[in-house]
């Protein structure tokens, strides 16, 4: 077999690289075309590429920039790598979880990797997740570069955060302000205070759906909320219905439907 027929085997199947014979293995332009035939199983080829490959710095940054899952197979010193690490994150957000931890507690790299991909945070290491100030601009990194494709796994953004902030009240509200349904997360306790809810409901009116049933009969706080509606109306060009969260008590309550009305004129 000569070079030429195992770059058309690789090329039809990636993982047959691992029953070519062991020169092949070392040949970086074969591993090369059996990792991009790999991209949809996960970059796996790599691991049958001859060991030195996986430890030569300027291979695994061109493999990492075909298919940053292929990671998982590199060297381990090569986990360290900023440079490579980034690029990965950049092909496949997720692949931050293969970095070494010694990058995960970076807060600075932590935030380059964000700005790459907006899902990454949630593999950041567990010592950032009660910074408040790093969070919230992780965050906002995180959703700034999500909106530019999918939302894909946002929310697991803010479920990484550390418990005791999803029980305060100004942190979760700052963190509102960034995408509103991160009251999601808030903690049960917050949802039952009145004083939380008004101001979340303010910010974001669809908050009421989350709110404790004892808030939603609460005419004070259904009127901010349907209030921020008629206001996020005039933005949206269509009705948001945040009534919908209140109390089946309240619906029918004149001054809630004359709010709600008026948005339908």
């Amino acid at each position: 077999m000569n070079k030429k027929e195992a770059l058309k085997i690789v090329k039809k199947d990636g993982r047959e690289l691992e029953h070519l014979p062991a020169h092949f293995k070392k040949n970086k332009k074969i591993v090369l075309e059996a990792v991009k035939e790999t991209v949809k199983q996960n970059g796996d080829a790599l691991v049958f590429a001859d060991e030195s490959l996986k430890k030569d710095r300027k291979f695994i940054l061109k493999v990492v920039k075909q298919n940053g899952d292929a990671l998982v197979f590199a060297d381990e010193s090569l986990t360290k790598d900023k440079e490579i690490v980034l690029e990965a994150v950049k092909q496949f957000g997720l692949a931050l979880r293969y970095a070494d931890e010694s990058l995960k507690k970076d807060k600075k790299f932590i935030l380059k990797a964000v700005k790459q991909h907006g899902y990454t945070l949630q593999y950041a290491d567990k010592s950032l997740s009660k910074d408040k100030k790093f969070i919230l601009e992780a965050q906002e990194q995180s959703y700034k570069a999500l909106t530019d494709g999918p939302i894909l796994n946002f929310k697991k953004n803010i479920d990484w955060i550390d418990d005791s902030l999803k029980k305060d009240r100004k942190f979760m509200l700052e963190l509102m302000k960034q995408d509103g349904e991160a009251i999601v997360f808030a903690d049960k306790s917050l949802k039952k205070d009145k004083k939380f809810i008004l101001k979340a409901v303010k910010q974001y009116g669809g908050a009421l759906e989350h709110a404790d049933k004892s808030l939603k009969k609460d005419k004070e706080v259904v009127l901010e909320a349907v209030k921020q509606g008629a206001d996020d109306f005039k933005s949206v060009g269509f009705n948001l219905h945040y009534e919908e969260f209140a109390d089946e008590s309240l619906r029918n309550d004149p001054d809630i439907l004359a709010i709600v009305n008026k948005k339908k004129k």
